[in-house]
């Protein structure tokens, strides 16, 4: 059932690129307009950019869930886990969790993207019949999934937020991003070992596009069910160090080792660039 899934979901991801894109590869949206049909710029503000895509491919998303009889039930609260909860019609113990993600091309590494947080690691995650911040418990859920969104920015200097336009200078009007690249993976592929943001209890992702794209994150050999065992312990199992002290493990390396597994199923990030084929 969660191959099925999959599989309906990234053929569908497929036709969301003529969706949201001009011919010339540029987002369709171009600003927002009043009554007074003035139309003003986006910021390139990347959380502001992932709301209004999220608004602008809602649409497509309700005809994915009917086509293949779901029910889509939306997150109740803004720091609710996921963004979109995918519920069989006809047997409600079907459910898959499907986040949005949004991240750009780092514009002097392009292979490389500034990655994006995979949930929490907190409560939910560690209790899975926990309803905290949560839409279903996180173990009622047969997948959890990303759809994603890797895109240029454009140059500051192209975009003036401050400025507004008339309806006739629509298509003068600059797109905030361009060159968009979906994906579809269940998050524990393309996750690392580092938390994702600060002081949060979030998870983050591998950069490396290509890596994101075919689900080749660190525990992506290891599998699942390592991916869980490590993001439930993270910074809590206490180790000696080197040097006659104590340490808490916030690496695979040391989680693998402490563990007795097999060091040769870590996925190592990969942030270099590729190397050109010989001509």
């Amino acid at each position: 059932m969660k191959e099925e899934f999959e599989c309906q979901l990234k053929e569908f991801v497929q036709s969301l690129q003529a969706y949201i894109s001009t011919n010339d590869g540029q987002w369709t949206i171009k600003g927002f307009i009043d009554v007074f049909q003035n139309i003003y710029t986006i910021s390139s503000d990347t959380k502001i950019i992932s709301k209004i895509l999220e608004i602008h491919l809602f649409p497509k998303i309700m005809e994915f869930a009917q086509m293949y009889g779901y029910k889509v039930v939306l997150a109740e609260h803004q720091n609710y886990y996921p963004d979109i909860s995918f519920v069989k019609k006809d047997n409600e113990k079907v459910k898959f969790a499907v986040d949005f993600k949004t991240t750009y091309r780092n514009s002097k590494k392009p292979f490389l993207c500034n990655g994006f947080t995979l949930g929490s690691h907190g409560k939910y995650f560690e209790d899975r019949m926990s309803t905290k911040n949560i839409q279903f418990p996180y173990g009622d859920y047969m997948g959890h999934f990303c759809l994603g969104i890797i895109y240029d920015r454009t140059k500051s200097d192209s975009i003036n937020e401050t400025k507004s336009y008339k309806m006739r200078e629509l298509y003068s009007i600059s797109s905030v991003m361009s060159g968009f690249q979906f994906f579809v993976t269940e998050k524990w592929k393309i996750a690392s070992d580092k938390s994702g943001s600060g002081n949060t209890a979030n998870i983050g992702s591998i950069k490396n596009i290509s890596d994101i794209i075919n689900g080749n994150g660190v525990f992506s050999k290891l599998g699942e069910s390592w991916f869980d065992d490590y993001w439930m312990n993270y910074n809590k199992i206490i180790i000696s160090n080197n040097k006659g002290g104590t340490k808490k493990i916030i690496s695979l390396n040391d989680f693998v080792e402490y563990r007795k597994g097999d060091h040769s199923l870590i996925v190592l990030k990969n942030n270099k660039s590729p190397k050109k084929a010989d001509k």
